[in-house]
């Protein structure tokens, strides 16, 4: 991806032609494109409408994020190009100012967008970017089912709402995996877990497991390198499910899984019970580490610092095997590969993927379907699933 001012692609470069267009020019190009206009490595923001300024607000860590877009003259549309590596996806929102002020707005062009926590973004699908086929719904695959439940957990001192995801044909007493999945119900909502879970499943790339979907009241105290949570893991949930359950309860049979400080959560879990948790995934990670002289800079990641810190000072062998993914589009990118390295010196087998994406709830979703066989693979999972940079 370059930083510096792209130049148009023939899709403007032929109004810029005849300046001023034609109305019936504009009319023509908008109702004959899809936007933004990807042309090769070249993709073209677009916007069509009285304004004073444009800019492309992202989600791309290195790219200035105020990117003016240039006005075609004598008329009210706008264009930024940009470089996008083949098979990026950017997340995005224009910022127009008007006489009345300056809007925030998903583009009124694009009907793709992607929601998450916060609201909704635009989406840019550069050139070989694909939704996976193991991510869409599918009516003729079987579907598992999904059940709310209320677990009373000593070492928090409350109750806490979980959602058992059981695979299609599920029977009592059988054997399952069981994957402890932070931030469930986002996986659920914004990366469309069960649908994927599904499809691996049913295409017999991963093996049958059940899903365990926490949805905790406040992440940041759960999530930072908790002792509470992780003994409400390891010695209260997990036991408790695999006895209600009938599973089977061996080390490689337990996973961890979470995104951002869900995956910060995993592995702290996992360094506190060594070989408790023979699976974890951890997605884009915010695995700090470095000097903590200034604890006024670092607040409230400081635990998370001071962990990865131990962690890379005296690594540990705590799981048989773990998937990392991370976005090249990230601030994290730098920590997730920095603990590569760390990971793979304990002797555990590791996989990493870099993604041309940002921190989403669709880059992960878009990871899974090589995090998962790799994890808990079925009948007809890869072979090898090598250091991939997807």
């Amino acid at each position: 991806m370059t930083t510096s001012r792209t130049a148009p692609g023939p899709a403007i470069e032929a109004l810029l032609a005849s300046v001023p267009p034609s109305d019936e020019q504009i009319d023509r190009f908008l109702e004959s494109h899809s936007f933004p206009v990807v042309e090769g490595e070249r993709c073209t923001f677009v916007y069509h409408g009285d304004a004073i300024d444009v800019r492309l607000r992202h989600w791309v860590y290195g790219l200035p994020n105020d990117l003016p877009f240039e006005r075609i003259p004598g008329t009210d549309l706008w264009y930024r190009a940009l470089e996008l590596s083949e098979g990026a996806r950017v997340e995005y929102k224009l910022e127009v100012t008007e006489g009345e002020g300056t809007r925030l707005i998903e583009d009124p062009l694009n009907p793709l967008r992607a929601e998450d926590p916060f609201g909704a973004n635009s989406v840019c699908r550069a050139f070989g970017y694909e939704v996976p086929a193991w991510a869409l719904p599918d009516p003729d695959v079987a579907a598992g089912t999904l059940e709310d439940r209320v677990f009373r957990s000593r070492s928090l001192a409350g109750s806490r709402n979980i959602t058992l995801y059981r695979p299609a044909g599920f029977e009592q007493g059988r054997p399952y995996p069981i994957l402890a999945v932070h931030d469930g119900g986002d996986y659920l909502r914004y990366a469309g877990l069960k649908t994927v879970l599904d499809n691996l499943i049913h295409g017999g790339e991963v093996a049958p497991l059940v899903a365990v979907l926490m949805h905790p009241p406040d992440r940041m105290a759960q999530y930072r390198d908790s002792g509470p949570h992780a003994v409400y893991l390891a010695e209260e949930l997990i036991p408790w499910l695999e006895r209600d359950l009938s599973l089977g309860g061996a080390p490689q049979a337990r996973g961890l899984m979470g995104a951002s400080l869900g995956a910060v959560a995993s592995l702290s879990t996992a360094i506190r019970y060594p070989g408790t948790f023979g699976r974890l995934l951890l997605q884009s990670g915010s695995f700090a580490h470095g000097k903590v002289d200034a604890r006024a800079e670092i607040g409230p990641f400081l635990p998370i610092v001071e962990m990865v810190n131990r962690f890379r000072e005296e690594p540990l062998y705590v799981s048989e095997r773990v998937f990392v993914s991370c976005g090249l589009h990230e601030s994290l990118i730098e920590e997730n590969r920095a603990l590569i390295p760390v990971l793979e010196g304990t002797g555990m087998s590791v996989r990493y993927v870099e993604a041309r994406d940002g921190h989403n709830w669709e880059n992960w979703r878009d990871r899974l379907g090589v995090a998962l066989p790799f994890l808990f693979p079925g009948p007809r999972a890869p072979v090898h699933l090598g250091d991939i940079h997807a």
